[in-house]
């Protein structure tokens, strides 16, 4: 009976929020939800991991997002909309991102999640999304599920390359550079991993000679690396968070392995690796950011090293005006272009907005969306994946030089092609986006 009447609230919850969006706002006259949106406020919700084994770098995210929708409120806001931002931590435990997620649905009453971090967090969820008809805006995560097959997951979008495309980026790099290189990869198991792997392999065929994984959560990989050392490894390519990036590169130091090291850009952001090295290293280690000098990665935004970017300069005037404390970091400039993404669909949503409606403007216009990143949108009703490419650079001193224009390609044949046309977006002159 204590079951039976509890199924019948949640039923009638359900049926008046449907009825209402967020703060009571009818729907009779919108074709779609307009849960979250009142007439002066949109509430938006995200998991990030604030701490545990992920946090670091990651736990900057949200700052970079909640500073850029301070700013546009500052400024007017969306439609005579302010943001709400409600981000809960998910420790990087799908378990946890699952209940996160549904308070933030069921509880908060979200309009959308935006920038939800993680392959295997954000993949426990998104079903539950999906079926729930919230849109799942600019996933923190290149993995493909987020939409190489919109039939799946209709209201789910990625936002950054996927793994698989820069796999492919890679593994052309490395084929036409160094063909000779017996390569080792040390992937993330998941789709991480494994995506990045079925984009190497396009490339590289019988030039890999090994493949090491490890489980987020467990940090003794000293047996990966003797692994990739064993079989005569001379490069290895990292699909890594930053943590494994810096264990990595301590696991290697103790054994002598000192192969040539190929990361993708998850996990290479000069400063914070460094600092993990340090810091795993408990002091063994003070300059960390030295063992990774050299070190070859992808980029597709303009960072901390590029201060002289009109985007980065933006972003360091937003950062100062309403930053909470600390430096702005190549995180904190993430979540600022994607908060700038979704910003620039709200505007092309209109007042009228829905649920439906952003999900039908970012597919039907999308892929004409300006910003900072170095490469086009692919955004179309067939395709929810995002930016279509990146550069390759080589670390010096903290700062990625290049070694190749940018390069944008899609999934599976697709042929590899320079194309900057996107890298020449300048912001517009108020920095708001859409505007």
């Amino acid at each position: 009976m204590k079951r039976w009447t509890k199924a019948v609230a949640v039923f009638l919850a359900v049926t008046v929020t449907a009825a209402c969006g967020a703060g009571g706002r009818p729907e009779g006259d919108q074709k779609g939800s307009t849960v979250g949106v009142t007439d002066t406020t949109i509430k938006i919700g995200a998991h990030f991991p604030l701490t545990g084994v992920a946090a670091p770098g990651y736990s900057e995210i949200p700052s970079g997002h909640q500073a850029y929708y301070d700013y546009v409120n500052a400024n007017g806001g969306v439609h005579g909309r302010k943001i709400e931002f409600v981000v809960k931590d998910d420790g990087y435990n799908p378990t946890t991102t699952s209940a996160v997620t549904n308070e933030l649905v069921l509880k908060e009453e979200i309009f959308a999640m935006v920038g939800g971090l993680g392959t295997p967090t954000h993949s426990a969820v998104v079903d539950f999304l999906n079926n729930s008809k919230v849109p799942d805006l600019f996933v923190s995560s290149g993995s493909l599920r987020w939409g190489d097959d919109p039939k799946k997951a209709p209201f789910t979008f990625g936002w950054q390359p996927d793994y698989e495309i820069e796999g492919k980026i890679i593994g052309d790099w490395v084929r036409k550079n160094l063909p000779n290189a017996k390569v080792g990869l040390f992937l993330q198991d998941d789709d991480f991993g494994r995506d990045g792997e079925k984009g190497a392999r396009r490339y590289l065929g019988q030039q890999i000679v090994e493949v090491a994984k490890y489980s987020p959560g467990n940090t003794d990989i000293a047996p990966q690396i003797a692994k990739l050392k064993a079989a005569g490894v001379d490069l290895v390519l990292g699909f890594t968070v930053p943590s494994y990036t810096a264990l990595s590169q301590l696991a290697s130091l103790k054994i002598g392995f000192k192969p040539k090291w190929f990361y993708s850009n998850v996990g290479s952001d000069p400063a914070l690796v460094g600092s993990l090295l340090a810091r795993f290293s408990e002091g063994k280690v003070t300059n960390g950011a030295s063992l990774i000098d050299g070190v070859v990665t992808t980029e597709y935004l303009p960072g901390v090293d590029a201060p002289d970017n009109a985007w980065t300069k933006l972003w360091q005037n937003i950062w100062k005006a309403h930053g909470k404390g600390g430096d702005l970091t190549n995180y904190r400039i993430y979540g600022m272009a994607q908060a700038y993404t979704f910003v620039q669909a709200l505007q092309a949503a209109g007042k009228d907005l829905t649920r439906e409606r952003i999900v039908e403007v970012l597919q039907q216009s999308g892929k004409a969306f300006e910003g900072p990143g170095l490469a086009p949108f692919r955004y179309t009703g067939d395709n929810h994946l995002g930016i279509s490419g990146m550069s390759v650079v080589k670390l010096k001193g903290g700062v990625g030089k290049d070694l190749t224009p940018v390069l944008v390609t899609d999934l599976g044949d697709a042929p590899i092609e320079a194309n900057d046309s996107a890298a020449n977006d300048a912001p517009p002159p108020d920095g708001i986006a859409g505007s």
